[in-house]
């Protein structure tokens, strides 16, 4: 049974992976020349960057098994990471009951007031239709007016947008359950090309076929169109965005897909090559502070320094038809670099990359559970692997890899229900 996966990233990978290891027939077909999706990566010096970043979390289950399966799961570095927060240019640590008495940001009260629901939120949320129930509306209610308004409001504004209130709490629950702010974080030893070659080489071995520079041109029900080929198959999976799907579905399936209507969060993310660190903090909101970028992941607390420079990336979520996402990389890398010197003066900037992703995080409505795109399109051979599929897990290579067991196991339940001549076994 020949299964055919479009998209090259860590869920495209991971569904050949497993079914090359199982022994049946795929193909993966990867767009660009490279593989990775968001986890891509540029030369630099003799070693292999991020474009974006990453981390693995201790709680991530399956992303730590395929690494096992692959034998990289002990070439993981843990470290003990903090988040900081800068709020109006200043800078606060923030991960401690002290940190938090310090944090002025915020009134006396509200700082009691935060500390003790923090403390009890993830069993306040415990029985809870949370999926149909507003994050702001949620937060609102436990921590009150000002500290949504102030922190929780421009935090998730900058995460999704004008409908930064209406994500449904579950997701943010779900996330706590994922992430704190002192927490142990891991990264590959290489990078995370190591993984993405492991895995490469891993299909090839098992008799997979990988393909990158291989954009489909058109999907039909049952075979892929490239450029001047056509590739016929049982299964299809496809990894794209549904907005991108639906630009490449042909008359036939277009009208069988899924007709969820989601808004995406783009991504603009620079990297910036500096002579020296800067806060220590893993990562640290920005707020109020006078800059686009809303975010600062600095990786030298979980990687240590590379060649005697640091990384860090500055990020900001935003429509890709944005003015932003459009304009002229540049033009933002000389911006970002005076506003991130106006938050760390002195700063000793060697290098800025910027890149961009256009499909990066759906903003689900209120409700999304009931709304969820199955996996398999009825009358046809085509899955569903995405990030719409995700939900209520947070959206990480994790949740990616959990997502790919479920997609496997569809495939290898029906073929061995066939016959060698791919007729059901009564």
């Amino acid at each position: 049974m020949q299964t055919v996966v479009i998209g090259g990233g860590i869920c495209g990978l991971a569904v050949a992976h497993r079914l090359a290891r199982a022994g049946t027939p795929v193909t993966l077909l990867e767009s660009t020349g490279q593989l990775g999706g968001l986890g891509t990566f540029f030369p630099w010096h003799d070693r292999w960057v991020e474009r974006f970043y990453h981390c693995v979390m201790p709680s991530d289950d399956d992303l730590l098994a395929l690494l096992e399966e692959v034998g990289l799961r002990d070439h993981v570095r843990w470290e003990r990471t903090s988040m900081g927060m800068i709020v109006e240019g200043r800078h606060y640590p923030f991960n401690s009951a002290l940190d938090l008495l310090k944090f002025t940001a915020l009134g006396v009260v509200d700082r009691v007031r935060f500390g003790a629901v923090s403390l009890l939120l993830r069993r306040l949320g415990k029985g809870k239709d949370l999926d149909n129930l507003r994050t702001e509306d949620w937060l609102r209610g436990l921590y009150g007016d000002r500290v949504w308004r102030d922190l929780f409001g421009p935090l998730f504004g900058s995460k999704f947008g004008a409908a930064f209130g209406d994500v449904p709490a579950l997701y943010l629950w779900q996330r706590l359950g994922r992430e704190r702010n002192v927490a142990v974080r891991g990264y590959p030893h290489g990078g995370y090309k190591t993984i993405i070659d492991a895995l490469r080489a891993s299909i090839e071995s098992h008799g997979g076929i990988v393909r990158t520079s291989a954009p489909v041109r058109v999907l039909r029900n049952g075979s892929v169109e490239l450029d001047g080929e056509t590739i016929e198959a049982d299964r299809i999976v496809s990894t794209l965005p549904l907005p991108a799907l639906r630009q490449v579905a042909d008359a036939k399936l277009a009208p069988l897909l899924p007709q969820v209507n989601l808004r995406y969060q783009g991504v603009v993310n620079a990297l910036f090559v500096l002579r020296q660190p800067l806060s220590g903090h893993y990562w640290a909101p920005v707020l109020r502070s006078g800059t686009e970028f809303d975010g600062v992941v600095e990786m030298s607390p979980l990687t240590g320094p590379v060649d005697g420079r640091h990384f860090a990336y500055v990020m900001r979520y935003t429509d890709r038809d944005s003015p932003l996402f459009q304009e002229d990389e540049r033009t933002i890398a000389a911006r970002w670099t005076e506003q991130l010197r106006s938050l760390h003066p002195g700063l000793d900037v060697e290098e800025v990359h910027v890149f961009r992703a256009p499909f990066v995080e759906p903003v689900y409505p209120v409700g999304y559970l009931a709304q969820r795109p199955a996996i398999e399109v009825t009358g046809t051979p085509l899955l569903l692997a995405t990030t719409a599929h995700v939900y209520p897990s947070v959206t990480s290579w994790n949740s990616s890899v959990g997502l790919a067991n479920r997609v496997s196991e569809i495939i290898l339940r029906t073929a061995a229900s066939m016959s060698p001549d791919g007729e059901p076994v009564p």
